[in-house]
């Protein structure tokens, strides 16, 4: 009875569980469309009630920093005392900024249904970044850039969603997506059945899922702080794009709303591509090497950016997309490879610091672009990439046991 016990537990740490992964992954999806709403509603919302770039950024900081500043707090929370029904709470929150989004008539009330939506993401990442972790049966690479590639087309999507059915209609019709709300609920709530078995499971007999690093202490701390610069320097970046790249296309070249989603739209979908490249990477290659050359990498495509015609300016935008986006997954299970106890800890951390890295570039830089121009904004933001350089300090994880 204890052998085919302990087998059974021992099948239950090695094996990939391809439907929770793909189930996870879609979740991600459906939460990040709806995040992806509030940065596609800006050309709305800035002429219905004639915002500044400032207020623009102030909009998606205060989303950002709800969405960042709880992050870690509740992966530290739900490490000692997992919540398999937690994100179903975040889901409910996000629906209800949506809500109240559709129908904000100010300024402040923007303002308020934002953070109830960063709110609904805080509380979904980091249980969810673990689901994918213990789902993964040992491919932790593979495993994060297939829940990460969910919530990357959720992004890409959300921009032509709101082109087809929110520019022509107005406001108002943001309320549509409470449908993609609810889907979420029915798919959270399959997601945390098999949450809550996996862990009557595992607390019946320890599995021991993870492996420490044969680093010192010091080493550690020093590798996660470089870890953490190298996300500002990638979500600086991508604030610039996912924020201001419309307004950009709209006062370089003139084009229309629609058309300025739609190459927002190309440039998330290349963020997605190279998200799924990243993980598999850098199981293969090793992941210090795929983050070295993932955000390095774009620099010489982000110093040509501001010098492009319309035509190159959306080729370098998708190649950027692909190499930069690469990074994440690679970042994140490297530092959960670190601090492999602290599971959601670290992936509220990285999500939250992310968060919050977005939230505080979209402020700075619109109030930049307030003060000087849109195409001075992606001059500047052209440096950022180079920063990436310093992935050369980071060590090559060796584990011990």
């Amino acid at each position: 009875m204890n052998s085919s016990t302990d087998n059974t537990h021992q099948q239950l740490a090695n094996k990939t569980v391809y439907s929770i992964l793909f189930s996870i992954s879609f979740a991600h999806l459906l939460n990040d469309l709806l995040q992806a709403v509030i940065p596609a509603a800006y050309p709305i919302l800035k002429d219905s009630y004639n915002l500044t770039f400032s207020q623009i950024g102030l909009i998606t900081f205060s989303y950002q920093m709800a969405a960042s500043l709880l992050q870690p707090f509740v992966g530290f929370y739900t490490d000692k005392k997992p919540q398999p029904y937690s994100q179903l709470f975040g889901m409910l929150f996000t629906l209800s900024g949506i809500v109240l989004l559709s129908y904000a008539t100010s300024f402040p009330i923007i303002l308020v249904s934002v953070i109830l939506v960063g709110i609904g993401s805080s509380i979904f990442h980091p249980e969810a970044s673990r689901i994918s972790y213990l789902s993964s049966g040992g491919k932790r690479g593979l495993a994060q850039s297939i829940f990460q590639i969910g919530g990357n087309t959720g992004t890409a999507i959300g921009p032509l969603l709101i082109a087809w059915i929110v520019v022509p209609n107005g406001q108002r019709y943001i309320i549509w997506f409470v449908a993609v709300a609810l889907l979420g609920l029915i798919v959270l709530g399959r997601i945390a059945h098999w949450y809550k078995n996996h862990l009557n499971l595992a607390s019946k007999k320890k599995i021991v899922l993870e492996n420490l690093p044969n680093l010192s202490q010091t080493r550690i701390v020093v590798s996660v702080i470089i870890l953490l610069v190298l996300i500002f320097s990638k979500y600086f970046y991508i604030a610039s794009i996912s924020s201001y790249f419309t307004f950009y296309l709209i006062e370089k070249f003139g084009l229309s709303v629609q058309d300025a989603q739609f190459h927002l739209f190309l440039f998330l979908l290349s963020v997605a591509a190279g998200t799924l490249l990243g993980g598999p990477l850098g199981d293969k290659f090793g992941r210090k090497y795929v983050i070295w050359f993932s955000v390095l990498g774009a620099a010489p495509f982000t110093l040509l950016l501001p010098y492009a015609n319309l035509f190159w300016t959306g080729a370098l935008s998708m190649v950027i997309g692909v190499i930069i986006s690469s990074a994440f997954p690679a970042i994140l299970v490297y530092a959960q490879e670190l601090l492999p106890k602290k599971l959601g800890m670290v992936s509220g951390l990285f999500y939250g610091f992310a968060f919050g890295m977005g939230g505080l570039g979209s402020a700075l830089l619109g109030n930049l672009a307030d003060h000087t121009s849109i195409e001075y904004v992606y001059h500047l933001c052209a440096y950022l990439p180079l920063i990436g350089i310093i992935a050369y300090f980071l060590p090559n994880l060796k584990k011990k046991a």
